[in-house]
């Protein structure tokens, strides 16, 4: 009986121990399936014309750091960086990153070294893209980050995003773990940065702003994170309803949606600034102006507005087809600016009232010319929200234009 008696309690034990690694087995899996990667903020590469190229003494051997506002925050993130428009290889020698103190100077208690596949640096290649390894650090929402990097040999042809609207300061040498950049040379882009993703539950997402200098901030105030993607995020973290919904900028300066302008075309960036990205729940797509601006002809004006259409059309079916959810946004009023002329003012009003249409496939409309004309009827922007242009806000419109929009469309 004793024997059984054992036998019995052995048996058992195992059982309890065997149930127990199962349960805490899926404890665990619980654990990672309810956490993915979210964009917290990201930038879209062009190739850096000219007279945007780094300053003397530029990047090769020298180091730059760059201030980034994020979104949302987390405790585990990795850098995504491109070398996407280089025909020569660009070498990451150390990078790392670290809360701002102000201007140039960091935290150095909050510093932190990446690494790229076990490596201190890593190669990157012509057209090719790469991420850090994910990293620890405790990045708070909304927060400025400096990222350093101490450059090998770079090229010649530059990825970057030149609309930084954000000051970056490069000093000689291998400076990474210089507190203070005291001296350093002083430009308005960004180079070789492209994303940064973080660790959050299942609950959190990220909205994509794709478009042009009006979401990029040209009229905004240089680091003063005023945008009107940068107003709608701090409204978003102040909201309990939407703290956890990162906002990604993916405006380029001049850019069309079908042909010509400056960099890749919205048709063309769409896979990478937009599918890519990790986390997009919505996509708000404000773009045309440039196309429209660019019409020579009065006949033209009809097909202008029928290709930006059909490019709509194609983004949203992509997008959808990803289950994310596309808000287009009505093309701003510019009477009176550069572009002003009757035939592309034609063009405005029938790409407008397309978005407007129930039928478009938008999920929904952020009318910003309701929001920014002078008055009804008009085509004329309101006096005192342009940046004397009569085309790009400024920084009183950026506001105006970021606390129209609607929170519940992001929850």
């Amino acid at each position: 009986m004793k024997k059984q008696h054992i036998k019995c309690f052995l048996f058992f034990s195992l059982l309890i121990f065997v149930l127990g690694c199962k349960s805490n087995q899926t404890v665990t899996t619980e654990k990672v399936t309810n956490q993915n990667w979210v964009g917290t903020w990201a930038t879209a590469q062009m190739l850096v014309e000219p007279n945007n190229m780094p300053p003397a003494p530029g990047l090769t051997d020298n180091t730059l750091r760059q201030i980034i506002r994020v979104s949302i925050g987390g405790k585990r993130m990795r850098l995504r960086f491109s070398n996407i428009f280089s025909d020569e290889a660009t070498v990451l020698k150390s990078v790392s990153v670290a809360n701002v103190v102000e201007g140039s100077t960091i935290d150095g208690k909050t510093q932190k070294i990446l690494s790229f596949n076990g490596n201190a640096g890593i190669t990157m290649n012509p057209k090719q893209e790469v991420f850090s390894d994910a990293f620890d650090f405790a990045l708070q929402p909304n927060q400025l980050l400096a990222i350093t990097i101490h450059y090998g040999v770079t090229s010649q042809k530059t990825s970057g995003h030149p609309g930084s609207r954000t000051t970056s300061y490069i000093l000689q040498g291998d400076q990474v773990n210089n507190v203070d950049f005291a001296g350093a040379v002083k430009t308005d882009h960004w180079y070789s940065i492209m994303g940064l993703d973080v660790i959050a539950t299942k609950k959190s997402a990220t909205i994509v702003c794709l478009g042009n200098s009006i979401t990029d901030g040209r009229g905004s105030g240089t680091n003063k994170q005023n945008r009107w993607t940068d107003i709608v995020s701090a409204r978003l973290l102040a909201n309990k309803s939407t703290e956890n919904i990162g906002v990604l900028n993916l405006g380029i300066g001049g850019n069309c949606v079908v042909r010509g302008g400056l960099g890749p075309t919205a048709l063309d960036r769409f896979n990478r600034d937009v599918l890519s990205q990790e986390g997009v729940k919505w996509l708000v797509l404000l773009e045309g102006i440039n196309d429209i601006g660019g019409i020579r002809k009065a006949e033209d004006a009809p097909v202008r507005a029928q290709e930006l259409i059909d490019a709509y059309k194609v983004m949203i079916e992509k997008a959808h087809t990803k289950g994310i959810k596309v808000y287009g946004c009505t093309i701003l009023p510019f009477a009176k600016s550069f572009y002003d002329a009757p035939f592309k003012q034609e063009a405005r009003d029938i790409v407008n009232a397309w978005i407007r249409n129930k039928n478009s496939g938008f999920d929904a409309v952020i009318d910003f010319d309701k929001a920014m004309v002078s008055e009804p009827d008009s085509k004329t922007i309101l006096s005192n929200m342009h940046d004397n242009d009569f085309l790009h806000p400024n920084e009183l419109g950026y506001k105006r234009m970021g606390e129209m929009i609607d929170l519940d469309l992001f929850k």
